[in-house]
């Protein structure tokens, strides 16, 4: 029997975050049944300006297996901290097993108390309207997504993607999952969180920014490279710098090169033959052992299970 998804629709519905949560799981049809509702079946607008018409109401929240609630402008969640009350009563009352939101659809979570004492996410830009809102949650506005077990929320727009995929491959597997990536033409792993979406201003002088260093390090992953190295070619002093590369970058210099090396590692592991001790040389972790508490770290796998999934003929 396949799992039952009931995909909750507000006014107004971001309109990708919608079409991200039935496209992605309406690509597995024998194992997602997809119920698209809406208060009392109403019509919902939605940001791309078109309106969009529903043959379910609330009541299949109720017996669903997953509820999920897309990125919504529905301004009693997003201005006032509430629910109509046929929403709030359908949402904690339901008998899902899981229950997830993307990006701003966290609101509607939040003010339903489902959030309450919760670590969860939302759109990095939504941030101080969400805490403001709702204290009780444990906000993390610098992930993509937090899996809290029965309870599970998206950052901004394309974050929800990598949260159905992860959903996805908890329920059936990397296999399956990537699959349904590839048929997307989406990336099946993500690495960093959204705070390095975050926009930041270029800086007005173009010699003081770190891309050079940057560049210059990606040429010698394979390579011990210093912190203080990395500010020579910059021509900054150390302090400067890490400053610098936090503000353009959204993370430390040292958290930037372990992900570029998994993401070399992650190319070598596809595309070659070489043995994992040496594509961890290649890749700048010295040793098989370190590469795969690195790999493991990142995104959950060993490197043989990742060549296995990952390697096209």
């Amino acid at each position: 029997m396949a799992h039952r998804i009931a995909v909750l629709a507000l006014e107004t519905s971001i309109a990708f975050d919608f079409g991200t949560a039935t496209h992605i799981f309406s690509a597995l049809p024998d194992d997602y049944e997809l119920l698209v509702c809406s208060p009392d079946r109403r019509p919902v607008r939605t940001t791309g300006g078109y309106t969009m018409t529903f043959d379910h109401g609330l009541e299949v929240l109720r017996d669903a297996d997953t509820v999920l609630v897309p990125g919504t402008r529905y301004p009693p969640a997003r201005q006032e901290g509430r629910l109509e009350p046929a929403v709030h009563e359908a949402l904690t009352t339901t008998k899902a097993s899981r229950i997830m939101s993307i990006c701003t659809g966290a609101f509607v979570l939040g003010a339903a108390g489902i959030l309450d004492g919760r670590p969860a996410t939302t759109h990095w830009s939504a941030t101080e309207s969400f805490r403001a809102l709702y204290p009780k949650v444990e906000l993390n506005p610098d992930v993509l997504f937090v899996d809290d077990g029965d309870v599970l929320t998206s950052a901004g727009v394309a974050a929800g993607i990598d949260l159905c995929l992860h959903v996805i491959r908890s329920d059936h597997g990397s296999e399956i999952a990537n699959q349904v990536a590839r048929y997307c033409v989406v990336p099946a792993w993500r690495q960093g969180g959204q705070s390095q979406f975050v926009h930041r201003p270029v800086p007005d002088d173009p010699d003081s920014s770190t891309a050079p260093a940057r560049a210059w390090a990606l040429d010698r992953l394979d390579e011990p490279l210093e912190l203080s190295a990395l500010a020579e070619q910059a021509r900054m002093s150390v302090r400067t710098f890490t400053r610098r590369f936090r503000a353009e970058t959204g993370m430390s210099p040292g958290r930037w090169l372990t992900q570029q090396r998994v993401e070399r590692a992650r190319y070598l592991l596809e595309s070659t033959d070489l043995p994992i001790d040496q594509v961890a040389r290649h890749a700048g972790f010295g040793t098989g052992a370190a590469l795969r508490q690195q790999l493991a770290a990142s995104i959950g796998v060993s490197p043989t299970a990742y060549r296995q999934t990952f390697r096209t003929a």
